[in-house]
């Protein structure tokens, strides 16, 4: 990349943060630019940084000498902007190409709609138990422009990859590529299930016979991707003995390939609870193995993993209640899959910005469930509730204002013995700045309890 040119950054949140610093630091000139005019903690974090401040205004009028623009994730290439910029002949591209370009090491990437977070968590620790440099990088909340300029030929980049980070690339490469699963989601900006589906399948872009990739057998949608791609391809199934790749047969994980096969690991070994997190320990797994991990380093994390904050994550138990932080669960599918993990009746908190999701289906797998009660609220509220009329479910449903009141009302719904589970099936975007957040006040809220 050509160095002593202008840049321009649009979407100051952290990954425009982490590409502001990069090229700063590989000697670009930077424009950072946002819709907001004011960003909390902006100035902090590019303390000492040299670029040129232009919040709140419109990116059209900041093009004058720039060569490269880095997009916020949730900016459609398709925004009219980005159109203009193209027109101009300037290279328009997201942050995690970017931090490609200046990294060294091989990258991990894992993709798909749930369970991208625990994965990216998991395969890093098997990683770094198999005696790799390795970085955790991408969606999961550090910019892979933090870090790349660290790396080194022999390090590695586990990346979560979201559709909205990978409809940016132009030339990044994945040596390792894992998909968990499609299910619907981010329709607000994608408008069709068929763009949100390409976005995803741009993780293959660039691959060789060399590389490999990871793919769940039992998504339909994910195993037809093998066609998209000139890696060797690994399959993981809960319902099939798979050609090549892990599969469960009894209580056992086995990994088979042309070689022959062997037991990895009893699925009641592994430390993180539900048979979703069996499908994501079988993906991370089988990463690691492709590329060349020991099974005893695999079988040793999978054993002592305790799973990532704000998935299903236990907060404390108080009066008898535990109180369950799922912020995570930011589209129905996610929701589905942390009741489907509840044990006691379950007081669920649901509700938040509406990315144009149906929750239909989410309201037909509460039959047979835990579910005990609805808490409501948020932007969907309406939604949600219109929903639970035409299922059955009204009468199940609480409808609040706030978010504290929603924990709250969900306290006082909660007996002795039950859960209360805030798994929102929808973004954060409405109250908060991003799940994170929501996930920490909720925790907060409820150490409060006295």
């Amino acid at each position: 990349m050509e160095q002593h040119k202008k840049a321009l950054i649009v979407g100051m949140a952290k990954s425009g943060v982490g590409a502001a610093k990069l090229l700063k630091n590989t000697g670009w000139d930077v424009i950072i630019n946002d819709k907001k005019t004011e960003i909390a903690g902006l100035s902090e974090a590019l303390s000492g940084v040299d670029v040129a401040w232009r919040l709140g205004e419109d990116p059209q009028t900041l093009f004058d000498g720039v060569t490269l623009i880095v997009i916020s994730p949730i900016i459609p290439m398709t925004a009219p902007f980005v159109r203009a910029a193209r027109g101009k002949g300037i290279e328009v591209i997201s942050e995690i190409e970017l931090g490609y370009r200046y990294s060294h090491a091989e990258f991990v990437c894992i993709t798909g709609t749930n369970g991208k977070t625990t994965c990216t968590a998991l395969t890093g620790e098997i990683f770094k138990a198999g005696g790799r440099h390795t970085f955790v990088l991408g969606n999961i909340g550090v910019p892979i422009t933090e870090h790349a300029l660290e790396t080194r030929a022999g390090d590695v980049v586990v990346a979560e990859t979201a559709g909205l980070q990978l409809e940016g690339n132009v030339h990044f490469h994945a040596r390792a590529a894992g998909v968990c699963n499609i299910t619907q989601d981010h329709l607000d900006h994608f408008g069709t299930m068929e763009n949100y589906i390409a976005a995803k399948c741009k993780i293959f872009d660039h691959q060789t016979s060399e590389d490999i990739a990871v793919l769940n057998y039992d998504d339909a949608v994910v195993r037809d991707m093998a066609r998209l791609t000139p890696a060797r391809v690994f399959y993981f199934s809960r319902k099939a003995e798979v050609p090549r790749g892990l599969f469960l047969r009894g209580d056992t994980v086995v990994y088979r390939d042309e070689t022959g096969e062997y037991d990895l690991i009893r699925a009641d070994e592994i430390k993180i609870p539900g048979g979703h997190n069996l499908e994501n320990a079988m993906l991370s797994s089988l990463l690691a193995l492709g590329m060349g991990i020991a099974p005893g380093a695999v079988r040793e994390t999978l054993r002592s993993f305790p799973g990532v904050e704000h998935r299903i994550e236990f907060v404390r138990e108080f009066d008898g209640v535990r109180y369950i932080n799922d912020s995570k669960g930011t589209n129905p599918d996610s929701t589905i899959k942390a009741i489907q993990a509840m044990t006691r009746p379950t007081v669920l908190i649901l509700g938040g910005y509406d990315k144009h999701s149906d929750f239909h289906e989410l309201f037909e797998h509460f039959r047979g469930s835990q579910l005990k009660s609805i808490v409501v609220l948020g932007e969907t509220k309406q939604k949600i509730l219109d929903t639970a009329r035409d299922t059955g479910y009204l009468g199940y449903c609480h409808a609040t204002a706030t978010f504290e009141d929603a924990v709250s009302c969900a306290r006082v719904i909660a007996s002795t013995g039950d859960a209360v589970l805030l798994s929102p099936a929808c973004a954060s975007w409405d109250m908060f700045d991003n799940f994170e957040q929501r996930g920490r006040v909720f925790k907060e809220i409820v150490n409060r309890f006295a």
